[in-house]
């Protein structure tokens, strides 16, 4: 495996601190599990191997194990550290887990052996997003689905959160940057099976205040820099999409 510092950014002390925390794992991890669970066409895999790529520690297992009731579940992340307390979490939440050590850009997982690839949130630290996501494609069976939730450039480009923490901001994508890529790779989806989130915290100027209070109208998609795009991708049944 390449040093890590040629594949991803990794978190600050800070970022690492909040990864744990109640607000991410309340308000930001459960409602992604939720609104990619909307995003569906038709009902997800029954019984599905689940891949949770970029695991981070753990905080991810008790929401799609309750929501898609996977008969195997794996977690698989670059950092020692985020992998043990992955362990402790899964523990915690009496969830068996398989965890494995390894770069998104050079998965050790097995061609065609993944129901549902679930990446949120670490997409935007990776270097090589291309290599990535074609092994997300890979190690995905025909007719398996990608989860994928990410940061757009708009958000991660901000001075709260370059002050906070850290990112290639080389790579950083619009969220149709983002969507064109998936589709490039291969893979199939339909406006239906995207949505732009624009929750409170991924909006760095004022994070909704002056919605709340009734000081602005919130602008509608299409007429605003969105901060978040998420997308349930299928990778097609025969070969590549055409």
């Amino acid at each position: 495996m390449k040093p890590l510092s040629d594949t991803y950014v990794e978190e600050t002390r800070l970022g690492f601190w909040f990864l744990r925390s109640h607000t991410w794992q309340h308000h930001v991890l459960r409602v992604a599990v939720n609104d990619l669970r909307s995003l569906f066409s038709e009902e997800p895999p029954s019984a599905p191997v689940i891949l949770d790529a970029g695991c981070g520690q753990g905080k991810s297992f008790q929401y799609l194990h309750k929501t898609f009731t996977p008969t195997r579940l794996v977690g698989l992340d670059a950092d020692p550290l985020s992998l043990q307390l992955s362990a402790e979490e899964a523990r915690r939440q009496g969830i068996d887990i398989e965890l494995i050590g390894s770069d998104c850009a050079e998965l050790e997982v097995a061609d065609a052996s993944v129901d549902i690839l679930f990446c949120h949130q670490t997409f935007h630290h990776l270097v090589q997003q291309d290599r990535a996501l074609t092994e997300f494609y890979r190690v995905l069976k025909p007719g398996g689905y990608l989860l994928f939730a990410e940061s757009t450039e708009a958000y991660i480009d901000t001075w709260v959160i370059r002050w906070l923490f850290r990112h290639p901001m080389h790579v950083q994508k619009s969220a149709a940057q983002y969507l064109e890529m998936i589709r490039d790779q291969g893979f199939e989806f339909e406006d239906r099976n995207v949505s732009y989130p624009y929750l409170w915290w991924s909006r760095s100027k004022d994070f909704g205040l002056l919605e709340r209070l009734g000081l602005v109208k919130p602008k509608p998609v299409g007429q605003r820099e969105e901060t978040l795009v998420n997308v349930v991708a299928r990778k097609p049944l025969q070969g590549l999409a055409q």
